[in-house]
């Protein structure tokens, strides 16, 4: 698959190539390949943004699972995260490949693309008190249980030990650092695990480690998990948010050098745009926050909360050409139940719910939604501030179990994924708009994928 750059330029001089894309952001990304003197080629220097120019990694397990349904072959070539969810995902099994051996089909896959660099993304992802205010995708590592001390020496220095072997120092190894770490510990310290992940400093301590050993490594690149504009959009939590990654960013060996950016909307359904009203709308005099659906969020969509939240990080201390990704994978909200024009409403609440793309409940609804789905196709500088819109979370596997499922990989049940369930204060007290009869987090989940194929916007052909 082909992850597409804004613009491209190749120029030849007979001892470099220099291959040139628009970042959107300040700098241009440049990955260069000098001749040795023996007529061979050295690595590519790290470049500004991992995904212009290059080739995105496909994960043939993924994709043989979305080739398999009716109508998949349409995505199947497309680059998708692949997720180390616990330390045994480093090995890889019988079912599931691990690290190296991914990383070995990407050297075959970047072999058969010729001259364009190949990007694999890896989503580093098992801290201790993992996910703390939810337990579908609860780990299997615990602080009180030596946990912080079991990430660094059982999961992070493996992954770094076979992510720097030079065998596969050509490849663009681009890293999601810890989904829902540090967003929690602004919002959800009521919950006791994300209390004890602050007061013990594990999440910081965590997250620094992991920035430290990968950022060595000059062909991994390094984007810090920042929630969602339905998370951090207030400015409550907004401004927190910023500083806590500063001050977290900034006690790294390299400090601020060791972030090449931040992602949003990872695995959520956060819609890219609302198309039909902005920040500023007023409906009968009333301006559109006041809405339930937006209850005084200062955003309305992803991509306006990613750029903002960038600047504001540039702001605190990160480097000017710090770039952002979006998850896109299951944003697309297409289908019958999107709307086509504003509504001619002139009460607020209405106005809004028959506006808005996102279909859900409410937008704290987070697992196995109804009605999702795919979103804009994984491409490179897709706008300003941007490095790429990207599918890290693999569309068909499952946020969780809709029951409780007995499994050996640290994962409850969550309510939230429960059909049934009316909901708590964190989401308005909504029902919680999943689908029946999931599987447990990762696993196959036949019925969503199909829905999201049929929901996609843009439309497959």
């Amino acid at each position: 698959m082909t992850v597409s750059a804004a613009q491209d330029s190749d120029d030849t001089n007979g001892t470099a190539t220099v291959t040139a894309a628009a970042t959107g952001h300040t700098g241009a990304s440049v990955a260069v390949t000098e001749a040795d003197d023996d007529g061979g080629t050295t690595p590519p220097v790290h470049v500004d943004n991992p995904y212009a120019g290059a080739d995105g990694y496909v994960n043939p397990d993924w994709s043989a699972k979305a080739a398999a349904e009716p109508g998949g072959s349409a995505v199947a070539n497309i680059s998708t995260g692949v997720w180390l969810d616990r330390i045994a995902a480093i090995a890889g099994s019988s079912s599931a490949m691990g690290l190296r051996a991914h990383l070995d089909e990407a050297l075959e896959q970047d072999a058969a693309n010729g001259s364009r660099p190949l990007t694999i993304q890896f989503v580093i992802y098992n801290l201790p008190n993992r996910d703390c205010s939810a337990l579908a995708s609860n780990g299997e590592l615990l602080i009180a249980q030596n946990g912080l001390n079991r990430y660094k020496t059982e999961y992070i220095d493996p992954i770094a030990a076979i992510m720097g072997e030079s065998k596969y120092a050509g490849l663009r190894i681009s890293t999601i650092i810890e989904i829902d770490s540090l967003p929690n510990l602004i919002t959800n310290l009521n919950v006791p695990k994300c209390q004890e992940a602050k007061d013990s400093g594990a999440y910081v301590d965590g997250v620094r480690y992991a920035l430290n050993k990968l950022h060595a490594i000059n062909n991994v690149y390094t984007y810090i998990d920042a929630a969602h504009h339905g998370w951090l959009g207030w400015d409550t939590n907004f401004g927190p948010a910023a500083d806590l990654f500063a001050s977290t960013v900034s006690g790294t060996t390299a400090g601020f050098d060791s972030v090449d950016g931040f992602i949003t909307n990872t695995a959520n359904y956060s819609a890219l745009r609302e198309p039909h009203f902005t920040i500023n709308t007023t409906v009968n005099g009333q301006n559109i926050r006041q809405s339930r659906w937006l209850d005084w969020n200062f955003y309305v969509d992803e991509l306006s909360f990613a750029q903002a939240f960038r600047t504001t990080l540039i702001q605190k201390g990160f480097r000017s050409n710090i770039g952002m990704l979006i998850d896109t994978s299951r944003n697309g909200w297409g289908g019958s139940a999107r709307p086509a024009a504003p509504s001619t409403s002139t009460d607020v609440n209405t106005f809004v719910n028959q506006s808005r793309v996102d279909r859900r409940i409410h937008a704290g609804n987070w697992c196995n939604q109804s009605g999702a789905g795919l979103g804009e196709r994984p491409q490179a500088s897709p706008a300003t501030g941007l490095d790429a819109y990207v599918w890290i979370k693999p569309p068909g596997e499952s946020d969780g179990s809709s029951r409780e499922i007995p499994n050996n990989e640290g994962k409850g049940f969550d309510r939230m994924c429960d059909p049934t369930y009316t909901g708590n204060e964190r989401n308005g007290n909504n029902a919680s708009g999943a689908l029946p009869d999931a599987p447990i987090s990762g696993q196959w989940f036949s019925a969503q994928f199909r829905q999201l194929l049929q929901n996609a916007y843009p439309a497959l052909p």
